[in-house]
């Protein structure tokens, strides 16, 4: 399966949407798209705002970056379900950078969530919610 932008072909071992029967290819591909299109306009205003700092907040993580990185531990399961990369080096240079300074700050970097140990979260909680919906 390749890793690069939107393509996730769910052939294979496959991700946690082919595994788990959750996303139909054609949901989870157009989701992909507009993923990276949310990630674009991201990269570009960071570049704008930025001003040449590491972070939003300029040298120290300030609120936005905050906001922005509490979402990062989600972003990187679905990079490892999907097989894909969203916050990508080559598209997006400046949000690649800035996700892996903000996840190396002393500020954050022990508070963040393991990605293989929220990945089993997110299977266990998925397969709750089917059973839910299973039993209705």
């Amino acid at each position: 399966m390749e890793k690069s932008g939107v393509v996730a072909t769910g052939k294979g071992e496959g991700g946690l949407r082919e595994r788990e029967g959750f996303f139909s290819e054609e949901a989870a591909k157009n989701a992909l798209e507009e993923s990276d299109k949310g990630l674009l306009l991201l990269e570009q205003a960071f570049t704008k705002c930025n001003k040449g700092h590491k972070v939003f907040g300029g040298e120290r993580i300030g609120y936005l970056d905050i906001a922005l990185g509490s979402h990062l531990a989600w972003i990187r399961v679905i990079e490892q379900a999907c097989n894909v990369s969203l916050i990508d080096e080559a598209k997006t240079p400046n949000s690649y950078k800035w996700a892996h300074d903000f996840s190396a700050d002393v500020a954050v970097k022990d508070v963040l969530p393991i990605t293989d140990k929220l990945y089993e979260f997110a299977k266990l909680l998925i397969s709750v919610m089917k059973g839910s919906t299973a039993e209705k």
